[in-house]
């Protein structure tokens, strides 16, 4: 269950002092997976949204289900309203997409066609409630296919219970892309290719935490993705420098650290490159350690399951 009651997830307070600085990931989950007709046959397609092309509200790059009919110039067709055709065939059944509608507000009508894009190992089809469940109290701009997990965790009690503290509130964007979970399957680490996701750091979040840096506090990042946008923002000094684009930085042992000094994050499943991530700030030996404390207390792992602070 999401947003954990606040007395099971209180010990993380002791780690936080007055003078350090929390950082979350404000991005909001869209409902990414849409299910259409193919033009040609009537065949199901499942189409997944990964992103937005450019500032267009009906081009977006897709991945598409099953994908190897699905050919440029085929229309797919969701509802009485809308319908989506395929401008351009990409590599591992990713697809650009151009929807079409005789009604105005088609972001409105491709939001109302979606479902939430809930774990497939949840083995169920998504609920209205997942709209709110898959969702982070303090998630404001809509853009990410997957929850950042680890903030799942916090409630709004529990964020006033850390203010209460003296720690400082950041808040940062990266939208969380596919890229993030898919698995790391290159026999070398480092010809393993991530997909980049777009980020924003403002100038009044690195005020905040370059303000922490300076007076001895800490910087504690809530989640991966994160760490991946400070990491992406900070020089090598750990100073952090506002601005927004894009990220494919992949972390792995041995990087070193330049703007995170402590980092709560879930468990992680074998082959990803979170587990890498983690295994890059805490050590390897004591990841796998963690880990198998985890297994031998049945910990949960993934999207619901339970997390760590790694200082």
């Amino acid at each position: 269950m999401p947003h954990f009651e606040d007395k099971k997830f209180p010990d993380i307070i002791e780690y936080m002092h007055s003078g350090d600085v929390l950082v979350l990931n404000e991005t909001k989950v869209i409902p990414a997976r849409i299910f259409g007709k193919r033009e040609t046959t009537g065949a199901g397609v499942e189409i997944f949204l990964l992103h937005k092309q450019t500032d267009r509200v009906d081009i977006w790059h897709i991945l598409a289900a099953p994908a190897k009919k699905v050919k440029s110039g085929e229309k797919i067709y969701i509802n009485q309203d809308l319908y989506c055709e395929v401008l351009e065939e990409l590599p591992e059944g990713e697809r650009i997409v151009r929807f079409f509608s005789k009604r105005n507000h088609i972001e409105e009508l491709i939001e109302a066609a979606g479902t939430m894009p809930i774990p497939p190992y949840l083995k169920r089809n998504a609920e209205a409630i997942d709209k709110e469940r898959y969702q982070t109290v303090f998630g404001r701009v809509q853009g990410a296919v997957a929850a950042p997990t680890a903030s799942l965790h916090f409630t709004e009690t529990l964020l006033s219970q850390i203010e209460a503290k003296g720690v400082s509130i950041a808040k940062v964007l990266l939208h969380v892309g596919l890229g993030t979970f898919r698995p790391v399957e290159a026999e070398k680490i480092e010809e393993h290719k991530m997909h980049s996701e777009y980020f924003e750091l403002s100038a009044n979040a690195a005020d905040t935490i370059n303000r922490v840096r300076s007076t001895g506090g800490k910087i504690i990042a809530v989640g991966t993705t994160t760490a991946r946008t400070l990491e992406s923002s900070s020089n090598e000094k750990g100073e952090i420098i506002p601005q927004s684009g894009e990220t494919s930085i992949f972390i792995y042992p041995p990087y070193k650290f330049k703007a995170v000094d402590a980092l709560i994050t879930n468990c992680h499943q074998p082959k990803s490159s979170l587990l890498m991530m983690v295994s890059a700030f805490a050590g390897y030996e004591n990841i796998m350690k963690a880990y198998q404390h985890a297994i031998d207390k049945k910990y949960r792992f993934l999207s619901y399951g339970d997390a760590m602070m790694i200082v």
